[in-house]
């Protein structure tokens, strides 16, 4: 092993022969391992005796298929039920492993990305990276773990189809993008899940489910050229995927004209959804969206908190950019106050989106903007796991240094981009508006 010297003054990048130093942003380093193209990132933090490791599989629903809708969620279950090292039947699966030495153990799945974490005692690192190392290829995808977690599913889509909100949120979406897989809801059709078998979901995960389409995170209280040295051992021996990852590569066709949709489903309060097509993640106009849903929605000062809240119409509002790596949707979601009607909500959110399209954003309402989301992002940075976090949805997006970098973009926005993006992507032929409309009676 050699000390390689890269990047900052006086600071050593630890190379090993199965470990490349690519770049290094904001304290964080990445490497490459050349054998099998993982990549991996590592931050050294030592305020506390914990370590966070993560691995982000570049795989969402944006890569399904019709029929295989939900796979990456599905398998996202089945990848706890344990490989032949670590199984419930020999009394070693991951969860009972990891939670024996105190772990916070889960994982989530997106439209562009699924992840895999665990934060515990530094001490138990090398238990996190060997099961990490051992179910990116070795899981067992059991036909019985499959159709008792088929049943789990089930029971969290009926939870979710209980929530009209929630629901109205998969309408939305479903409605805005007619051709580009971000349609499918990440928990995907009711049908799919119902039908799909074992053959398919075992295609799917040796399709999507190795190193070189995979980065892993570690974070935290550990040693650089330890952590390097674990990683070269547990993951060095695992091969790169024997073919070319698929890339999707389907583009939504522009939207001429605003899409409505209702509906309608028991409950007591009506909701609004406006959603606007916006820019990819990567985009700097997205810098300025994360900040202008902030001058709209965040706090009593935000223009629809008074055009709405403060005037009785909505008991809350809330506005959304979605950072994707493909252009996505920024969403306002008003939450009606009783008494009160779709219509009236919907002519003020159009009236206040009209304005901050015709008129400057002060420099009042960007300052009070920018300070609040300073303010996030130190709050969101407070620990290993939440700098994991936020590295893996950079790395959904494309580029992981998107996250080392956001703070100083967001203080370049100048309210001439803010602005400038209102004209651009609050328009009606990207506009779409979706309806809860509550009923007293249940649906068949």
């Amino acid at each position: 092993m050699a000390g390689k010297k890269n990047g900052a003054p006086g600071l050593v990048h630890i190379q090993t022969s199965g470990m490349e130093f690519v770049r290094t942003s904001g304290g964080i380093e990445e490497y490459r391992m050349p054998g099998n193209g993982l990549r991996v990132l590592f931050m050294e933090q030592r305020t506390a005796p914990v370590a966070a490791v993560l691995v982000t599989y570049r795989v969402g629903s944006r890569h399904e298929g019709l029929g295989l809708t939900g796979a990456t969620h599905f398998l996202e279950h089945l990848m706890f039920k344990g490989t032949a090292r670590f199984n419930k039947k020999s009394g070693t699966s991951i969860f009972n492993v990891l939670q024996r030495v105190g772990a916070l153990v889960n994982a989530t799945t997106w439209f562009d990305r699924t992840n895999y974490y665990e934060l515990l005692p530094s001490a138990y690192l090398d238990l996190a990276l060997q099961i990490e190392a051992d179910r990116m290829r070795n899981a067992l995808i059991d036909p019985a773990d499959m159709e008792s977690e088929r049943t789990v599913i089930l029971n969290e889509l009926d939870r979710g189809e209980n929530e009209p909100t929630r629901r109205l949120h998969h309408a939305v979406w479903s409605a805005a993008f007619q051709a580009h897989p971000y349609h499918h809801p990440t928990i995907g059709w009711r049908s799919d899940v119902e039908n799909v078998r074992r053959e398919v979901l075992k295609q799917f995960y040796d399709t999507y489910y190795w190193p070189n389409n995979a980065t892993l995170s570690i974070i935290g209280d550990a040693d650089r050229a330890d952590v390097l040295e674990k990683v070269e051992a547990f993951f060095g021996g695992i091969e790169a995927s024997p073919q070319t990852i698929p890339q999707t590569y389907t583009v939504e066709p522009p939207q001429y004209g605003e899409r409505r949709i209702v509906l309608r489903r028991p409950g007591l309060l009506g909701a609004i959804k406006m959603a606007y097509k916006s820019p990819k993640g990567s985009d700097p106009d997205a810098d300025a969206l994360d900040l202008l849903a902030i001058v709209l929605a965040w706090g009593k000062n935000s223009r629809l908190y008074k055009a709405l809240t403060d005037a009785g119409l909505t008991s809350h509002v809330f506005a959304s950019n979605a950072r994707l790596r493909d252009p996505g949707l920024f969403t306002l979601t008003a939450m009606l106050a009783p008494g009160k009607s779709h219509a009236e909500v919907e002519e003020t959110l159009r009236t206040s989106l009209a304005e901050i399209v015709q008129e400057e954003v002060s420099e009042k309402e960007l300052d009070r903007a920018r300070n609040h989301m300073i303010a996030q992002e130190a709050f969101g940075r407070d620990g290993p796991f939440l700098i994991a976090a936020h590295l893996n949805e950079a790395i959904a997006v494309g580029d992981w240094t998107l996250f080392t970098t956001y703070l100083d973009r967001i203080r370049g926005v100048t309210s001439d981009d803010l602005n400038r993006v209102a004209r651009t992507y609050f328009t009606d032929d990207g506009l779409t508006t979706g309806l809860y409309v509550p009923v007293t009676e249940p649906l068949t």
